[in-house]
């Protein structure tokens, strides 16, 4: 990987790692889902770089995809609650997640946890995934818990937040062998429940799929902000400005410009716990980007 590319990674990781310790402690009972997000995105772009995609909020047995609404009044209870946050610099990205366990449940949070740290002990050039997803399944049952086996980690690329290779939380007959200059994000989800999960009807993130002319005036400014602001990467509806920014979105939605990122939740209805941490493969192992303790 080129230096300079290898820094702007680093850089995103640094930075998230700074938000990300900022933003832990506000997460209590009462406190807004809305400030939060809005501090960790504010936070990021006030250190020079962008959020890779919106803050994730998700609460007990939701996974992933949750995002405040415009005006969302929802405050946190007494839940399971999933931070995951992304930050970009010039499109290099580092993804990473914790679990803030208000329910009691803190050998779940645990269990995700160790999933992660048994991926982080096998990362390096010659390593299948396929061998990091038996390591995290083995950690989480360990605790007597099941890995959410339709959820993966995955690659990150410039301007990608989802790209190749899958990490998978579970043992694979057969995996992808990883490489010099790999960055993947590796994600333990954990769940007292069925190990599954489905997409739900909620949905508050969105992202550009095939650009294509749109007659709507409106539409065709909103794709302009797309392609501009965000690129490839998922944004939130709470982002749109203007007053025909929603309906400009549902048309876009319509004629297949975007597509959507629905909330991801246990079959069963059961909590989920989520870990998280981006990783450079190198030659001599790996660099975990997003650990706030790298000697960087």
């Amino acid at each position: 990987m080129d230096g300079e590319i290898l820094e702007k990674y680093r850089s995103a990781g640094r930075i998230l790692a700074e938000v990300l310790e900022e933003a832990r402690p506000k997460v209590e009972v009462g406190a807004s889902l809305l400030d939060m997000a809005e501090f960790v995105e504010g936070a990021i772009r006030l250190r020079g770089a962008q959020p890779a995609f919106p803050c994730n909020i998700s609460l007990d047995r939701m996974a992933a995809h949750y995002t405040p609404t415009p005006n969302d009044k929802s405050v946190f209870g007494e839940s399971m609650v999933k931070l995951d946050m992304g930050v970009h610099v010039d499109g290099y990205i580092a993804d990473a997640a914790v679990t803030v366990d208000l329910s009691g449940h803190d050998k779940l949070t645990e269990a995700s946890c160790a999933g992660l740290e048994a991926a982080l002990e096998l990362v390096g050039p010659g390593v299948s995934t396929a061998t990091i997803g038996k390591a995290i399944e083995d950690a989480i049952t360990g605790y007597g818990y099941k890995p959410v086996s339709n959820l993966t980690g995955h690659g990150l690329s410039r301007y990608l937040a989802h790209d190749e290779p899958a990490v998978p939380n579970k043992a694979l007959d057969k995996g992808e062998m990883l490489n010099v200059g790999d960055v993947i994000a590796i994600e333990p989800f954990a769940t007292n429940g069925s190990g599954r999960i489905s997409e739900s009807s909620i949905n508050e993130i969105y992202g550009l799929s095939a650009p294509r002319p749109v007659r709507l005036p409106a539409a065709r400014a909103l794709l302009k902000e797309i392609q501009e602001s965000y690129k490839t990467l998922p944004f939130a509806r709470r982002w749109l400005k203007g007053e025909r920014a929603e309906y400009a979105l549902m048309q876009l939605l319509r004629s297949g410009v975007v597509h959507r990122y629905p909330v991801l939740w246990e079959v069963e209805g059961a909590l989920v716990s989520q870990a998280e941490h981006t990783v450079v493969v190198l030659e001599n192992g790996c660099e975990v980007t997003t650990n706030p303790r790298n000697p960087l």
